[in-house]
């Protein structure tokens, strides 16, 4: 059995970056409780709420990516690489719960208005905009290339967008006393982020599942794979992610009776044009003639 690596990298996100961005989210969320608790906003506090659940987010993050860095064993032969993705789920859904909370806070904030100090609850915003700006970017880079490090730098985008809001929000309570505007706006950022994390939680559940990849054809890979001099037939095809770097593909291929050490060409063209096509980087195949009964792309057992 032929067994192909072809390793990409993955975005680095430094030690020192995450720690700077908890320690921002958490001076955040003590200066938004206050600020909120005193104006009377509830689009602040709900606001605190999504900065302290950054940081908890973070130390997900970090946990995770510390544990998907050890070795691989005889227990855990892919090593802890879905840490990440069981990362990115559980801040995804917490960010769900959080979501439909405020919802509900704010439908019975909008049947009993207060008044709120909207210069207090603009100059709170603008204090917690500054700081979730400077945490985004510090994982920005990390987030291209690492579906647990982008849930984290979500949150913290989502939160500067909550920011602006409630900026614009606290102008106009100050201009015309329009008290209603900041259930609204807590609505609306909580819709913003529900869809957004829905989204992270798909593709996390979905690589879990060891789904097949969104936009890779399974019969297309069968075309070109059999088109291949040497190949009679390709089947029993498996493919999914370990996490989000890492492709497996896995397939029997039915060649003419040959030496074993004939089919190493073979492989080496199947496993670069599975590479340079569709980017997976984990290949195994199963080299067999008339083996199997059934020749079907997917297996069914």
């Amino acid at each position: 059995m032929a067994h192909n690596h072809l390793n990409t990298s993955a975005g680095e996100t430094s030690e020192k970056n995450l720690f700077i961005t908890i320690a921002l989210n958490i001076f955040i969320t003590i200066v938004q409780i206050i600020g909120g608790i005193i104006s009377g906003s509830l689009s602040l506090i709900s606001d605190a709420m999504h900065n302290f659940s950054d940081a908890v987010a973070i130390v997900i993050t970090f946990i995770a990516l510390r544990l998907s860095k050890r070795p691989k064993t005889p227990k855990y032969t892919f090593g802890l690489k879905r840490a990440e993705i069981i990362a990115a789920v559980l801040n995804a859904s917490t960010l769900i719960i959080i979501c439909f909370f405020l919802i509900r806070e704010a439908i019975e904030r909008l049947n009993n208005p207060n008044e709120i100090a909207g210069n207090l609850m603009l100059i709170v915003a603008v204090a917690g905009f500054v700081p979730n700006v400077i945490g985004a970017l510090l994982l920005k880079k990390g987030s291209e290339g690492n579906l647990n490090i982008r849930a984290a730098y979500f949150h913290l985008v989502s939160d500067a967008v909550s920011s602006i809001a409630i900026i614009v929000g606290a102008i106009f309570i100050i201009a015309y006393k329009v008290y209603w505007i900041d259930p609204i706006l807590t609505i609306l950022i909580a819709l913003y982020i529900l869809i957004e994390a829905y989204k992270i939680l798909k593709e996390a559940i979905d690589i879990l599942m060891m789904s097949n990849i969104e936009g890779i054809d399974l019969q297309e890979i069968k075309s070109v794979v059999e088109k291949i001099e040497g190949v009679k037939n390709i089947h029993h095809i498996h493919l999914w992610k370990l996490n989000d770097n890492d492709t497996h593909f896995e397939a029997h291929i039915e060649v003419e009776d040959m030496m074993v050490s004939n089919t190493t060409e073979i492989q080496k063209i199947i496993s670069a044009e599975l590479h340079n096509r569709y980017e997976i980087n984990h290949i195994t195949l199963q080299f067999e003639c008339e083996l199997c009964d059934k020749l079907d792309i997917i297996a069914q057992h």
